[in-house]
C-alpha cells in the first residue's frame, strides 16, 4: 500500500460500500446545513497536498473554487491525492476520493458520478458547485483511462 504523502487510502472495501456509508452518514443529519457542516469536517481529514502541486498541470477544469488533483498507480490501483481552497470544495474532494481512491482502474471507471445525484448532492450545491464536484469525478475516473 501507498505511503507517498498526500495520497488517500481507502476505508472502504469497494466503491459502491463507500457511497453507501456517505449516503448513511448523511442521512444522519436532519437537513443540509449540518450535511454542509460535516461535509467541511471531511476535508479538514484530507492528508496534506504537496504545495509544489498547487498548479495548472494539476488544477482540475470545470470547478469554481481551484482543486487540484494528483493520481499514483500501485499494485494495480490508484490513489489519488487532492485539494481545494474552499472549505466546502475541500469536503466534496474528500467525498470523492473516498469513493475513488484506492480502487482498480475498472472500478473507477465504473463508478459513475450518477451516485452524487442519488445522494442528493448536485441538487443541495449551487449550480456551480454541483457541476464542480461533477467535473471532479470526472477528472478522477479520466485518470482510469
Amino acid at each position: 500500500m501507498t505511503t507517498e504523502a498526500g495520497f488517500v487510502q481507502p476505508k472502504d472495501e469497494t466503491a459502491a460500500a463507500a457511497i453507501e456509508e456517505i449516503g448513511a452518514e448523511l442521512a444522519m443529519f436532519d437537513d443540509w446545513m449540518d450535511r454542509y457542516q460535516y461535509i467541511i469536517e471531511l476535508g479538514r481529514s484530507l492528508p496534506e497536498f504537496p504545495s509544489e502541486w498547487r498548479n495548472d498541470a494539476h488544477r482540475v477544469p470545470g470547478c469554481q473554487s481551484q482543486v487540484w488533483l494528483e493520481a499514483r498507480e500501485e499494485g494495480g490501483r490508484l490513489f489519488f491525492a487532492g485539494a481545494s481552497d474552499a472549505a466546502i470544495v475541500s469536503g466534496l474532494v474528500a467525498l470523492l476520493m473516498r469513493v475513488y481512491s484506492g480502487r482498480s482502474r475498472e472500478e473507477i471507471r465504473a463508478t459513475t458520478p450518477v451516485f452524487l445525484h442519488e445522494l442528493g448532492l448536485v441538487k443541495a450545491l449551487s449550480t456551480n458547485r454541483g457541476n464542480g464536484v461533477e467535473a471532479m469525478a470526472r477528472a478522477m475516473i479520466a485518470r482510469a483511462g
